[in-house]
């Protein structure tokens, strides 16, 4: 099974930047990633996704014009570029696979442990 890792979560101010790293253990060609975030008391939300191709990008609503989602399939690993933070953007960030880019949590079956990133001041 794929095993993934995230990196690059942290402490920023608002209206900072961060860039998340999903690291896979083997190829990720065949396989759409997605980014999800739980904030405490707050279900999952898919925050973005990218085709296995690249060529199709999801973003939540609330992310949109602020967040960026990339891979590069021969280093095995996709980016979550994130612009203009704000507090509510504070929450575990995890990198999950799938065979399609979908918002339901359970259509994905690998799934990394999850970096923190905090926004304050």
């Amino acid at each position: 099974q794929l095993q993934l890792v995230e990196s690059g979560g942290g402490l920023v101010q608002p209206g900072g930047s961060l860039r998340l790293s999903c690291a896979a253990s083997g190829s990720l060609r065949d396989y759409a990633i997605g980014w999800f975030r739980q904030a405490p008391g707050k279900e999952r939300e898919r925050v973005s996704c990218i085709s296995s191709s690249g060529a199709l990008r999801y973003y939540a609503d609330s992310v949109k014009g602020r967040f960026t989602i990339s891979r590069d399939n021969a280093r095995n690993t996709v980016y979550l570029q994130m612009n203009g933070l704000k507090p509510e953007d504070t929450a575990v960030y995890t990198c999950a696979a799938s065979r399609t880019c979908s918002v339901v949590p359970a259509t994905y079956n690998s799934w990394g442990q999850g970096t923190q990133v905090t926004v304050s001041s």
